[in-house]
């Protein structure tokens, strides 16, 4: 009887250990987040087990469980949906149906995932997309992009320009009745990162004639180089994103060579000759005050030159739009920024704010309080809708 208990105390105790979960005091609807982070915990861990036990990559097991949660092309009352390719690149197309003589405004989305995770087919995102066209009666384009660990940098990228670059010909926008003064692109997590740097890119293709009228970068990844940032620190380990997964998905980004991880959790992966670019990240001179909140700068511990010349993707402005020029930068269109408080990728959202006000671009920044990276992406949650209200409202305004 009394080693049943024992038991019975030991399971108890570690599975109040798995369930709890700390979560800051602004936090609207706690336990529903709660059971959203152990829902989370488990795939990881299932994923990590998987791992280890040589059944199949991280990865691999995490994009196998997401796959239960994508949804084929339906059309209905409102939209007719599609899927097709844009330079070989597959894309899913939304057509408002409701008949319009005049030309359409468009949205070209990018999904998120890491760069390693998600799909345009992904519940959530479409969803988003079918929400866009009832909400702005837009055309959306929600594009695909090959994966890691099986891809790498810069194919991501590559593929979401190509199909970006291949929807604003004259003749594909005249097929879906697109007004070409009236094109935006957006993106979340990853998503943003590409959506920010493919905007930089079209900016020196002399093959473009036309210009993109905003950019939409939800809570977005911008830079590798300091994972030292204040919001690192603060919210290394909220379940939704921690800081070691979003080391994780960085260094599988460019490699499956895990030395580039275990370099970058440390801050020790920049070369000394690459130390001109932390100009570009330095939160201590780009954080307004209320987001530095007592924490100290530390100067930069280098790493290896070796490292960089094998993976050198992550010295890459493509990879790293924070890394732009002033002089890229001021030629950006209307940017709307979304960063949340209880994320670790809040702080470089906002040095991308910074840098873009600095250099004259018009800024709107909608910074959510009591938000958490990949929030647009989790239905039931009040704040996810209110978002989605804040960034469809911001669209219906400025595209």
């Amino acid at each position: 009887m009394g080693s049943k208990i024992i038991l019975l105390l030991v399971v108890g105790v570690l599975t109040a250990y798995y369930v709890y979960t700390p979560l800051p005091d602004n936090i609207e609807e706690p336990w529903k987040v709660t059971a959203l982070c152990i829902t989370l915990k488990t795939v990881t861990t299932l994923a990590h087990f998987g791992e280890v036990l040589g059944i199949s990559h991280y990865m691999k097991t995490v994009m196998f469980l997401m796959i239960f949660l994508d949804v084929p092309p339906r059309s209905d009352e409102n939209v007719t949906v599609t899927d097709t390719d844009f330079n070989n690149v597959p894309v899913r197309v939304y057509i408002p149906n409701r008949k319009s003589e005049a030309l359409r405004r468009a949205i070209f989305y990018i999904h998120g995932g890491g760069c390693s995770l998600g799909s345009f087919a992904y519940f959530a995102y479409d969803m988003l997309s079918r929400r866009t066209v009832n909400r702005l009666d837009a055309v959306v384009i929600s594009t695909n992009y090959r994966l890691a660990p099986k891809y790498h940098f810069p194919n991501q990228f590559e593929d979401v320009y190509n199909s970006l670059k291949w929807f604003m010909r004259q003749d594909i926008l005249k097929k879906y009745g697109v007004d070409p003064k009236r094109i935006g692109v957006s993106g979340d997590s990853a998503g943003g990162n590409l959506a920010a740097a493919v905007s930089q890119q079209l900016l020196d293709d002399p093959d473009v004639k036309i210009k993109l009228k905003i950019q939409s970068l939800i809570y977005p990844a911008l830079q590798v180089l300091d994972m030292d940032l204040p919001s690192f620190r603060e919210n290394a380990h909220f379940p939704t994103l921690t800081k070691a997964l979003s080391v994780r998905f960085w260094s599988e980004y460019f490699t499956t060579d895990r030395s580039l991880e275990k370099a970058m959790f440390f801050n020790q992966h920049v070369p000394m000759e690459s130390s001109h670019l932390f100009k570009f990240v330095n939160w201590s001179s780009l954080l307004p005050e209320n987001f530095k909140k007592g924490h100290f700068y530390n100067s930069p511990t280098y790493g290896t030159y070796e490292l960089s010349k094998k993976y050198p993707g992550f010295l890459d402005v493509r990879a790293a739009p924070l890394l732009a020029e002033d002089n890229k930068l001021r030629n950006l269109p209307l940017t709307y920024v979304i960063t949340c408080q209880h994320d670790v990728l809040r702080d470089e959202g906002i040095m991308y704010v910074t840098r873009l006000r600095n250099a004259g671009v018009r800024v709107t920044h909608n910074h959510i309080e009591d938000g958490f990276h990949g929030v647009l992406s989790y239905y039931g949650l009040n704040i996810r809708y209110r978002l989605e209200n804040q960034y469809l409202s911001w669209l219906s305004e400025n595209l």
